[in-house]
């Protein structure tokens, strides 16, 4: 497991290098690693080096973790999260980070009082208005937030999004400083009455960029574990 060593360092020594870029401590970033298909093994081995907030893309993969890992880690339901679902994940999950609908919220919301939980939970804006990509529209995202304001039992802590894939991530830069000033604008209205603290953003191709444009949350896998391959 040498190599996850070796990787973490490197990962967060750049996520120190573009924190200080953006006058912030290293401290102000959290590391999600991303752990879909990784074994468990190679999942405590992450674990071991203090990396506890882990994130998962499908409910039935973070059970099945969950059954076997319990509290060791803070879960993250990073993906695209059906609403028949949700009930699968609310006593699991630390945070939801793909909320883009009004339904899925109220449901959330719904399973969230039923284990006597406030679940918080990030807003998924489509920054890049990719067809194939789920998330709210950057113009629509405040008004969305404050449709929010009477469920009781989720907490909207921030904003998320997935940037395209390009070969070259100084072409996301453009797209995390919308998000930082989306973040801004959200934090800066009176749609809600709680501080929204994180912005998670960026990936292993790109997440040094994010980083120094504001992101509080990254979110790696690939530069963790290395590619992966599916049969």
């Amino acid at each position: 497991m040498d190599y996850i060593v070796d990787n973490v360092r490197r990962i967060q020594d750049a996520i120190s290098q573009a924190a200080a870029k953006s006058g912030r401590p290293p401290e102000d970033v959290t590391l999600v690693g991303v752990t879909k298909t990784i074994d468990i093994p190679r999942i405590q081995a992450l674990l071991d080096l203090g990396v506890v907030n882990l994130g998962e893309n499908k409910p039935q993969e973070l059970c099945g973790k969950y059954a076997v890992l319990g509290d060791c880690a803070h879960w993250h339901l990073i993906g695209h999260l059906q609403t028949n679902k949700v009930k699968s994940v609310i006593d699991k999950a630390s945070m939801i980070h793909s909320v883009d609908s009004l339904r899925l919220a109220e449901e959330i919301d719904k399973r969230s009082k039923s284990v006597q939980k406030i679940m918080d939970v990030l807003i998924e804006v489509n920054i890049a208005g990719e067809f194939s990509k789920q998330g709210v529209e950057p113009e629509k995202t405040l008004d969305f937030i404050d449709s929010l304001l009477y469920l009781t039992n989720i907490h909207v802590c921030g904003l998320m999004c997935i940037a395209p894939y390009v070969d070259n991530p100084e072409k996301n830069r453009n797209y995390f400083v919308k998000m930082k000033q989306l973040f801004i604008d959200a934090n800066g209205t009176i749609l809600h009455n709680k501080e929204m603290k994180h912005l998670s953003m960026g990936m292993s191709n790109d997440f040094q960029i994010a980083v120094e444009e504001g992101a509080t949350m990254v979110r790696i896998g690939t530069g963790i574990f290395g590619e992966r391959f599916y049969v």
